[in-house]
């Protein structure tokens, strides 16, 4: 049997920083905090070669995330699989400029688009309780994480649809629509690198300049939004000139584009007329 500190030791060659610790409170079922506090307590057998086999993984390039089956966002913690995108600590500023044109006191409709694993949704509708949220997605595996994960969050106030982006809300009407939508060139080079090799391309690529989606949402939302409701999308850090001329095109108001803490564009919005 090895001790907890020197198989941490070992395990920190070939992986990031944090890593080794987040696998093995995942395979003990303990948190990092405990393994520091445990350090000389040895590991049996089954544990070790478990961990070892999560290592492994690790280091051919398979993420974290996958792993252990979990990803923090915003205020709690999420479950994904590799049927979902990994919830990125950027889109948090989404969730922000979300939150910034919700009043809390009003009961709104939200849509989000393209959910995955629910983490806008979510986000979202913790902290607008008085908000209806109905998020969609083209992937029923997906959606089935999604709806795990607001079950786990005792969210009442958020449902989740079947389909391909604005298509199973025909007919309705919100007052912000906001997506995390696939914003990558097909043939970018970064597509076959790092954590992106696992996750779902579809989820990732949208065809030659990578706007394919982001057009589609923005041709089809305003037909959907109240009167001054608004469209928030997530994008490339190049596409902001781009995603707002085609929010002008669209007839949208008050069109700009919000960086993030690194001063790249992050995230564009845009309203119809009131």
């Amino acid at each position: 049997m090895a001790r907890i500190d020197s198989l941490l030791r070992e395990a920190r060659l070939g992986t990031e920083p944090g890593e080794a610790e987040l696998l093995l409170a995942h395979t003990l079922g303990r948190s990092r905090t405990w393994l520091y506090a445990h350090g000389d307590e040895e590991l049996d057998d089954a544990a070790a070669q478990h961990f070892g086999a999560l290592l492994e993984r690790r280091r051919a390039g398979e993420p974290v995330a996958y792993l252990t089956g979990q990803r923090g966002f915003w205020r709690f913690d999420l479950q994904v699989s590799p049927a979902t995108l990994i919830p990125r600590a950027e889109t948090e500023l989404l969730v922000e400029q979300t939150l910034a044109r919700l009043p809390a006191d009003r009961e709104l409709r939200v849509a989000d688009l393209g959910t995955g694993s629910g983490a806008v949704a979510l986000a979202v509708a913790m902290e607008r309780p008085l908000a209806r949220v109905i998020a969609t997605d083209a992937s029923e595996t997906a959606l089935e994480v999604a709806a795990g994960n607001a079950r786990a969050l005792d969210l009442g106030n958020v449902e989740f649809r079947h389909g391909n982006w604005l298509e199973p809300l025909a007919g309705m009407r919100f007052d912000l629509i906001v997506s995390n939508p696939p914003y990558i060139a097909e043939d970018d080079a970064h597509l076959v690198q790092g954590d992106l090799r696992f996750e779902p391309r579809n989820a990732l690529a949208a065809g030659a300049d990578g706007l394919d989606d982001i057009r589609t949402i923005i041709g089809d939302a305003p037909a959907l939004l109240a009167p001054a409701g608004w469209l928030l999308l997530e994008h490339g850090l190049e596409q902001g000139l781009a995603v707002r001329a085609l929010m002008v095109q669209a007839g949208l108001r008050d069109v700009e584009t919000v960086v993030d803490l690194e001063q790249r564009d992050r995230v564009s919005v845009g309203r119809v007329a009131e």
